[in-house]
């Protein structure tokens, strides 16, 4: 853990795919996290893919946070679909939301598509561990991800109590 020192900040990239978890289709999403995070400076330490199943992707959420990630990224099962579970599970891992990070996503994908509204993305903390859903899409992913992307080498100095004062100085 941790950017004050030379260690990268370590990462999980989890995949919510029926079809992907069956190996029926290929896991773009994921690739595209994956590097984006990557290039941001993360370690990208743990790459998983499930099928939309509450209780198994519950499961595996407390599994990574618990094992001290600290960033989970998840992508798909965000959207309206009766098999998108993917916040139902997070709400059920997190200690406290952050719901400024998907405020902040939902907002400028509707700059994009009017499809944007239909997303149930949550983002929260569990522990120091800090998990991000992101849609399915490779594109939805990516334009989300970018979003957030600047405040979360802060966010996770901030959770894992590296930094204990975050208002910057005022000028006189």
């Amino acid at each position: 853990m941790s950017s004050g020192d030379d260690t990268a900040f370590r990462a999980a990239v989890v995949t919510v795919s029926d079809k992907g978890a069956a190996g029926e289709r290929e896991d773009r999403s994921g690739a595209v996290v994956r590097e984006m995070l990557e290039e941001a400076g993360l370690e990208v330490a743990r790459v998983e893919i499930v099928p939309d199943d509450t209780a198994r992707l519950e499961a595996l959420l407390r599994d990574v946070c618990d094992a001290g990630m600290d960033l989970l990224v998840t992508t798909g099962g965000t959207g309206v679909s009766p098999r998108d579970v993917t916040p139902e599970a997070t709400l059920r891992v997190i200690d406290r939301e952050v719901p400024g990070l998907a405020e902040a996503m939902r907002a400028e994908s509707l700059k994009v598509t009017p499809h944007a509204m239909l997303s149930r993305a949550v983002c929260g903390l569990r522990g120091s561990t800090l998990i991000i859903n992101l849609p399915g899409s490779p594109k939805g992913a990516r334009e989300c991800l970018s979003v957030v992307l600047p405040a979360v080498p802060h966010a996770l100095e901030v959770a894992a109590g590296a930094v204990s004062e975050c208002a910057s100085p005022s000028p006189d």
